[in-house]
């Protein structure tokens, strides 16, 4: 990591980071997650998150969940591990429970109905506007802009158009992006090596 990036002062100051995160997402808190931990704190770079979101997203479980046990490893080891994740659930886990309690007389009225409707629309332009924004990390992406697209492009059609299971697009398109993925590092340790004889 780059010695001039920032990094939480404490594993309290990372606790209430995610805290402050996870309070701040409706439905889709990767979008706040990228502008809070690469925008705000400037803790990762866009390349780094990128990183950390592609290992998030093959892992089991939620992405931002994934996410924050990475960030909090990478800074305070198994500790901040778990603090980033308490962050996560601590207040939001209360208001969730509060909500529930109250539920029924809620998800009743059309009014909330509608207001839900309208967050889940509000999180699909956030995760859009998020891709958007990470884009040009793909630049220097070692794989190159290009076929970064086409995969792209490809895990778009097999899933929302031609409805394909998620497990084989994964499979199909992670393990084909992988392999070039890896032809293009090997290759260019190889100029590296050969630049420096």
């Amino acid at each position: 990591m780059d010695g001039a990036r920032a990094q939480p002062a404490s594993i309290a100051a990372l606790f209430w980071a995610f805290n402050r995160l996870a309070l701040q997402g409706f439905g889709g808190v990767l979008a706040v997650a990228q502008r809070e931990l690469v925008e705000r704190l400037r803790w990762l770079s866009r390349e780094e998150f990128v990183e950390i979101l592609a290992v998030a997203q093959v892992l089991p479980g939620p992405n931002v969940v994934n996410i924050s046990l990475m960030i909090g490893d990478r800074f305070f080891g198994l500790r901040g591990a778990f603090a980033a994740l308490a962050g996560m659930f601590a207040i939001p886990c209360v208001i969730v429970l509060g909500l529930t309690a109250v539920s029924e007389q809620l998800l009743s009225h059309p009014a909330m109905a509608g207001a839900l409707r309208g967050m889940g629309a509000v999180a699909a332009g956030l995760i859009t506007a998020t891709g958007i924004k990470l884009l040009s990390s793909l630049r220097r992406n070692a794989m190159g802009l290009l076929p970064c697209l086409l995969l792209a492009l490809l895990a778009f059609i097999t899933i929302a158009l031609l409805r394909w299971p998620l497990i084989w697009v994964v499979l199909g398109l992670g393990g084909s992006g992988m392999a070039w993925a890896w032809r293009c590092l090997l290759f260019e340790q190889r100029q590296a090596a050969q630049e420096a004889q």
